[in-house]
């Protein structure tokens, strides 16, 4: 069998091996809001901005830098799949394998099929990676893999002169532009490495022709985005970037939690003590308590081995190693980012080219024993990231997901939809998006409004219903303030019902609103 054939096997077994662990993982989560935000662009209310063709709405943006590219891709689904977490899920799961697929070729084309298995398995069994593709809040599935492929398509373009490589590959940065603009982090930190690292590379293929088609495809990826900035005064590059450094030290912290594989223990899941009634997790993983990876230390032996490559190699690490700073730099001075692993694993996968092209190519000096060393770090780093990994999925099976992520969603959504109302008021954040993606629509929503001057049209309809959470479970309430100015006005809620989760934690409170007996 050949080197070429054994790596392949490799690869495909490591793609299988992110699959069947993104299926044990996709039901024991409720849905968390930001997860089912794309909803809002197809399914009522519908908040996403969009503009007239003919006889047709198209939503183009759910917000100032976040597109409808996801919801596109849902909404033919949706028509023959209701929405719940397998359908929700596991299209991302996939995005996911592909991404993984696709590293593997980059890799390959790269550094070769030593540096390709090294990153495939390595980027396979990273928890932070496979927990932020199942359940993609961020989201960021999709910009893995519009941007490995992208970047497949630019080198296959250097090697084989290809025109159609380069449009394919511009058009998918543009896509991955509109799917969140953010892109330009990382995009930006290439363009800078290419510069610094590849300026003979990038001079002997570069054509006026070439230049106008990489424009023109990369505007058509990216159409929506700037259609909707032309239009509204340009929010997207106007409004969103606010300086701050005033959380530098903690923003490090959390991209190192993000290496180490620990940075989503208490976000994602509760902690036993926070558990009143705890499953039984299945007996393999019942116990383990391993909070981290090897993947620091491996990114840090790759960079002390780096002088041992060969110069493409080299340029190659330091080109990857430049865009991962300039991209973190500037989520590090942009107020709300950088602060969370759905911010910091969009420099995904570079820390793992880096390590696979570094140790591939420094494992070269060392003979017979190359094989034998390499293949003993890869599988130490990936047994503990699957030890990490199976971490969480102990942690999730015992206490259930956060409050973000409670399984409470799933009762909540089967009453309300069962119940007569003109409109159902949420009065938090963290009800509206998953209840309308979950029932498709169907359920009359409507976000909480505590404006004295439209109270008094609210409260005076009996037949409206009111889902809060419960005062354990508050996150940024108006519930506390409607109650006070619906009082004022002579009304108290009448609970409905109060939704557990299966773990025994109260998280939902429904009810309607009653006239008091002191008013006429």
């Amino acid at each position: 069998m050949s080197s070429r054939s054994r790596s392949g096997m490799v690869a495909a077994a490591a793609c299988l091996l992110f699959f069947l662990m993104g299926q044990a993982f996709i039901p024991l989560l409720g849905v968390e809001n930001d997860e089912a935000l794309f909803g809002m662009a197809f399914f009522p209310p519908k908040y996403a901005v969009s503009i007239k063709v003919g006889h047709s709405t198209l939503p183009l943006m759910l917000m100032t830098y976040v597109g409808t590219l996801k919801a596109w891709l849902y909404r033919p689904f949706f028509k023959f799949v209701h929405p719940q977490v397998w359908s929700l899920r596991e299209p991302m799961v996939l995005a996911g394998v592909m991404s993984i697929a696709l590293f593997y070729l980059l890799l390959r084309r790269m550094s070769g099929e030593r540096a390709a298995v090294i990153g495939t398995v390595l980027l396979a069994t990273d928890a932070p990676y496979l927990l932020t593709t199942v359940f993609d809040w961020g989201p960021v599935a999709l910009q893995h893999l519009l941007f490995i492929g992208g970047a497949l398509c630019l080198v296959r373009f250097y090697q084989k002169r290809s025109n159609g490589s380069l449009a394919f590959g511009a058009f998918l940065f543009g896509l991955a532009m509109w799917d969140k603009a953010l892109a330009t982090w990382l995009l930006s930190g290439l363009a800078i490495g290419g510069t610094l690292f590849l300026r003979r590379e990038v001079r002997s293929v570069i054509t006026v022709k070439r230049v106008g088609i990489a424009a023109a495809t990369f505007l058509l990826g990216s159409l929506p985005l700037w259609t909707y900035n032309v239009q509204n005064h340009w929010p997207t590059f106007g409004g969103n970037f606010h300086r701050d450094t005033n959380e530098m030290k903690g923003k490090l912290k959390v991209l190192g939690w993000t290496f180490d594989g620990q940075g989503l223990f208490g976000y994602l899941t509760d902690e036993d003590w926070q558990t009143p009634l705890p499953h039984t997790p299945p007996r393999l993983v019942t116990g383990l308590n391993v909070r981290q990876s090897a993947g620091l230390y491996l990114f840090l032996l790759a960079l002390l081995a780096v002088p041992l490559a060969g110069r493409n190699g080299r340029r190659a690490i330091l080109l990857a190693l430049v865009a991962m700073i300039v991209a973190w730099v500037q989520m590090a001075i942009t107020a709300n980012a950088g602060g969370s692993v759905h911010h910091t694993i969009l420099l995904w996968p570079l820390p793992y080219l880096i390590v696979a092209v570094s140790l591939s190519e420094a494992s070269r000096r060392l003979g017979r024993a190359a094989i034998p060393v390499l293949a003993t770090l890869v599988v130490v780093a990936a047994v503990s990231n699957l030890l990490v990994t199976a971490t969480y999925y102990n942690k999730m099976a015992r206490n259930g997901g956060s409050q973000s992520w409670t399984d409470a969603i799933f009762p909540l959504n089967d009453l309300v939809r069962g119940l007569p109302a003109s409109t159902v008021y949420t009065m938090d954040w963290g009800i509206l998006d998953n209840l309308r993606l979950l029932s498709a629509g169907k359920i009359p929503l409507s976000p909480s409004d505590t404006r004295p001057e439209v109270i008094a049209a609210i409260t005076s309809d009996p037949a409206n219903v009111y889902v809060a959470h419960t005062r354990e479970m508050q996150v940024f309430p108006d519930n506390p303030n409607f109650l006070k100015l619906a009082a004022d006005a002579g009304y108290r809620p009448h609970t409905l019902a109060v939704i557990s989760d299966s773990f025994g934690r109260k998280v939902f409170d429904v009810y309607r609103l009653e006239r008091t007996s002191e008013q006429p």
